[in-house]
């Protein structure tokens, strides 16, 4: 177990968002479910939270109401390796959510990702600046991004 843990505050949906974050990873998995008890009469019986585990990072999700709600501000980033991760991961974080600019997408509980191939950091940092500036313009009109559309960029295509 991890000595800290990321929790995230839901209102009401934290067991369908631990669910679905566990289904879209291919390395996830539900842990602990706990209720409210008698203590809260008008929830007892409901969950209060679900801990779960997605690629070996430890979650909370907490039923605590609607007194906060997620933002931008505090995003996961995802390295992926190949488009067809990108494409993979993308498509299922965004059902039912919205689509960002450069790779960054809200999902249908409001958690925002980022999904990023590793490749884009490497091009970035690349000592050439005009290399650079080219991948930086180029990602700046993505929304998802395009790790061919990113080379050609690199390569001044």
């Amino acid at each position: 177990m991890d000595r800290i843990a990321t929790c995230l505050w839901f209102d009401g949906h934290a067991e369908d968002a631990a669910n679905f974050y566990v289904s879209v990873f291919r390395n996830g998995r539900i842990g602990d479910v706990m209720y409210y008890n008698d203590a809260v009469p008008s929830k007892a019986g409901q969950v209060l939270s679900v801990t779960f585990d997605i690629e070996g990072r430890e979650f909370i999700a907490l039923n605590g109401g609607p007194q906060f709600t997620f933002s931008p501000a505090i995003s996961f980033f995802v390295k992926c390796e190949t488009q067809a991760e990108v494409d993979a991961l993308w498509n299922r974080l965004l059902e039912g959510g919205a689509p960002q600019q450069c790779g960054w997408l809200t999902d249908r509980f409001g958690v925002s990702w980022q999904v990023v191939p590793t490749v884009l950091g490497k091009m970035l940092q690349d000592k050439d600046p005009v290399k650079a500036k080219r991948v930086m313009e180029a990602m700046m009109g993505m929304v998802k991004l395009d790790i061919a559309a990113l080379e050609d960029a690199y390569a001044g295509r």
